[in-house]
């Protein structure tokens, strides 16, 4: 599959967010050369006849002149890119956009790269800051097979502990959970001294389009199961819960996308 860039001009770069809690959310690239099978923000392709997800990244090239206006509130980096994917080494884009930014607004920047280490003097400068990295203990078969142009978690792990050390607020965004797949535990046991909260989220299959739920049909039947008969899925949502709660965690709930949109606390 080949890989194209767009540039283009934009009108803004705060778009009001729809997000409960959060005032703004913020995307200097749309696209993400990450290309996750099951990603949710493949639904941008309807908008942008660019070619299928995962092969091609739009840049607004005048974003970090944008991102100068003023807006109060919170603001949330990003919802349909990685911020820190690979484009971002050489072009720099998201390290202008944070320079640009109001230092007093309130930031939120979730990412699968450590890449953003490289950016943590500037993330320094603002008075409330917090990264979350996304985090799904996906590796050999699972993860070529659903993420394969991902940083490794290792990797991510590690930069949670850098960011910690720096004393940068950060957290664990658990997702996709696919039961049988994500080890849940495992991941709370090594990241439980590195973050101050965690958000977890069950896959939603039906935002992941019909093409992974195709691929975890054919390659991870239990999962599918799980993921498709009533009473194994809320039998595993059950489990969860009561697995969270005896680790006794801090977090911010469990999202549930199945009969409409769900947040509960374990």
């Amino acid at each position: 599959m080949g890989f194209e860039v767009y540039r283009i001009k934009a009108k803004s770069i705060y778009t009001k967010s729809r997000i409960p809690g959060v005032d703004y959310v913020i995307n200097q690239y749309v696209g993400c050369q990450f290309a996750c099978k099951y990603c949710y923000a493949k639904f941008v392709c309807k908008w942008k006849p660019y070619g299928e997800w995962g092969s091609w990244v739009e840049i607004k090239e005048n974003a970090p002149e944008l991102a100068r206006k003023h807006v109060k509130g919170s603001v949330v980096m990003s919802s349909i890119s990685d911020p820190y994917q690979p484009l971002e080494g050489k072009l720099k884009l998201t390290r202008r956009v944070l320079r640009y930014m109001d230092k007093r607004n309130e930031l939120s920047i979730l990412t699968k790269s450590p890449l953003i280490l490289r950016d943590i003097d500037i993330l320094k400068l603002f008075r409330s800051v917090e990264v979350g990295f996304t985090l799904n203990s996906f590796e050999g078969r699972e993860k070529r097979l659903i993420e394969p142009l991902t940083p490794p978690q290792k990797s991510r792990i590690n930069a949670l502990k850098k960011l910690s050390d720096e004393e940068i607020k950060t957290y664990a965004f658990i997702s996709p959970i696919i039961p049988h797949l994500t080890d849940v535990e495992s991941i709370i046991r090594e990241t439980r001294d590195l973050v101050d909260y965690y958000f977890f989220e069950i896959l939603n299959l039906s935002a992941s389009g019909k093409e992974f739920e195709a691929l975890l049909r054919e390659n991870f039947e239990e999962s599918y199961k799980v993921m498709t008969v009533e009473k194994k899925f809320w039998d595993f949502v059950k489990e969860l819960r009561e697995m969270i709660q005896k680790l006794g965690v801090k977090t911010e709930g469990i999202e549930i996308h199945k009969r409409g949109w769900e947040l509960i606390k374990p």
